[in-house]
């Protein structure tokens, strides 16, 4: 059970149906929800956390109620996203969706009823702990849950099927999540460069998306949904995804020259020879099957496999360059 639990974290298991009925409820909606992508999520938050405790002030009850929060809110988009693409026949035939992995509705694996009661459950605790940390920091915090339900209930329709996903995402991951857990986390406080830097992160997962786009473009294009690079089409995407992260590192060199952050964070440019790599992948136009070398178990999975690792690998240098940060000051500098 456990190690099904660590699995669905890690990767997204490609299961059949006869083995979806020997799991449990937890290892279920772990599958359903995609729930290898919650690691984007929570180191959002943990982000958002660090800049809190950096500047003093820090609540680790509301920074947890946040974290989990958030997490179950974007499960609840993922569920959504199944949802309405399905009832619109979007995932129907194969598409790319039921391709890499399992999608409980399209293979038979959980009835609408069923589907819509993870939905429920999901939204439910979202919502609960958004009005919990409302209660507890103040009524400005609604403003907050409003623009998370929000991109929750319209991103899949209209803004992804508009062009506008990518930008969703670049918000979302940024000043909503970031700055969101900085804002509750500290007590309601609020620095304008908070959103500067929240937008450091949140260019990576736009990069996830804008990867994962330019995968499905082909089958997308065909099936109506104009997600960025179907407008932009593939060579410009595949660009515009390296443009993102030149940015992210553009934009740490400068917030650390203007001293709103530490020369700790520098620490990211180690990604620097996986950026290189970056390029040499997204600079070439994407194969039409696995190429040589190439798992063909994660295909049709590919550009955005590449963006998740690098992602995930500049997400967490980002996060230890905090804590560096973090140390220096308070251990070092006023010891």
């Amino acid at each position: 059970m456990i190690k099904m639990w660590i699995k669905a974290l890690k990767v997204i298991p490609r299961i059949s149906k006869e083995e979806w009925g020997h799991l449990d409820i937890i290892s279920r909606w772990l599958v359903a929800t995609r729930a290898a992508v919650f690691v984007m999520t929570a180191t959002a938050g943990v982000i958002g956390g660090l800049l809190a405790y950096r500047q003093g002030s820090f609540s680790w009850v509301i920074f947890a109620e946040a974290v989990v929060g958030i997490v179950f809110a974007h499960a609840t988009n993922n569920l959504l996203n199944d949802l309405i693409d399905f009832r619109k026949g979007i995932d129907h035939n194969n598409y790319y969706r039921s391709l890499y992995g399992p999608h409980p509705l399209e293979h038979g694996f959980l009835t609408r009823r069923a589907f819509m009661n993870y939905i429920y459950v999901s939204g439910a605790i979202a919502l609960a702990l958004g009005l919990l940390i409302t209660w507890q920091v103040g009524i400005s915090t609604l403003y907050l849950v409003g623009a998370g339900l929000f991109f929750l209930l319209f991103y899949t329709w209209p803004l992804k099927y508009f062009g506008l996903g990518e930008l969703s995402v670049i918000i979302v991951w940024g000043p909503l999540m970031i700055g969101g857990t900085y804002f509750v986390t500290s007590g309601g406080h609020w620095d304008n460069w908070i959103g500067i830097i929240s937008l450091v992160y949140a260019l990576g997962p736009t990069t996830v998306l804008l990867g994962k786009h330019t995968d499905k473009l082909a089958e997308d294009k065909a099936k109506g949904v104009r997600t960025l690079p179907v407008i932009l089409g593939e060579k410009i995407s595949r660009y515009l995804t390296l443009t993102c992260w030149a940015l992210q590192y553009a934009l740490v060199l400068w917030l650390v020259l203007s001293h709103q952050l530490g020369y700790a964070m520098l620490i990211v440019f180690l990604t620097v020879p996986e950026f290189v790599k970056m390029v040499r992948i997204f600079s070439k136009p994407r194969p039409s099957a696995a190429p040589e070398g190439y798992d063909a178990g994660a295909w049709p999975l590919y550009l955005v496999s590449y963006a998740f690792l690098f992602n995930r690998r500049f997400g967490m240098l980002f996060i230890l360059g905090l804590v560096l940060e973090i140390v220096i000051y308070k251990v070092f500098l006023h010891a």
